[in-house]
């Protein structure tokens, strides 16, 4: 409750000095804001203020948001490939780094003093003088871990993710087709990218080779967990 109290005064201070208008409207959009526990989109934060007796437009919320960010209250990231918007708190003299699960969308903040170090000496041994840096790390939670198969076909498979080939399936003018650019059961690969649709990428050794969505649905790997 301090801080939220606290984060309100300031709140009103600055958008008062600086002549913001609807004062009063943006304070309770801050408050909704500050009362949310997780990493939320301006479509959320305007149904969690509907759903509060609150009736703001989609683009007052936005334009809210965007003050919050301009003056340090939230901050604002791109978790995925889709380039979605997501706000934060930005918590004064706090930084944390963030873990993100591409099947379920969880977010999970982290700080590691370890990791802190090793920017700042990395930063240091290239003659760097660090302003601002942040660290994303993209993975799959256990929970989604659990649901998934042991062997799954490449079209399921996530960008980033290594596997090894297990198995093909369909006729032999298929799994001729596919032997003869480049992979062959056993072959440790890596997903260069994959959208869901169109073609997908991988890396073979140092080779890269492109199926369609069709294809990848016929090859099947394990990953390398």
């Amino acid at each position: 409750m301090e801080y939220l109290n606290r984060e309100k005064e300031q709140f009103k201070k600055l958008f008062e000095t600086e002549g913001i208008n609807n004062i009063n409207d943006r304070v309770k959009v801050l408050e909704f804001f500050l009362q949310s526990k997780q990493h939320i989109t301006s479509d959320e934060l305007t149904e969690i203020a509907l759903k509060n007796g609150d009736s703001f437009s989609k683009f007052f919320v936005e334009d809210t948001l965007n003050l919050m960010c301009k003056f340090g209250f939230a901050s604002k990231n791109r978790f995925d490939n889709n380039g979605g918007i997501k706000y934060e708190h930005k918590h004064l003299g706090r930084h944390h780094d963030h873990i993100i699960c591409v099947k379920c969308q969880k977010i999970v903040e982290f700080n590691s003093e370890n990791i802190e170090a090793l920017k700042m000496k990395a930063a240091a041994a290239n003659d760097f003088y660090v302003l601002q840096h942040k660290m994303e790390i993209y993975g799959i939670c256990s929970a989604c871990l659990k649901k998934r198969p042991k062997v799954i076909s490449l079209s399921m498979a996530k960008a980033g993710e290594r596997l090894i080939v297990k198995d093909v399936i369909g006729g032999v003018k298929v799994k001729m087709r596919i032997l003869t650019m480049g992979l062959k059961i056993g072959d440790e690969i890596e997903i260069i990218t994959n959208y869901g649709r169109g073609e997908l990428v991988i890396a073979s050794g140092y080779n890269r080779l492109i199926f369609g969505q069709g294809t990848a649905d016929k090859i099947f790997a394990e990953p390398i967990t």
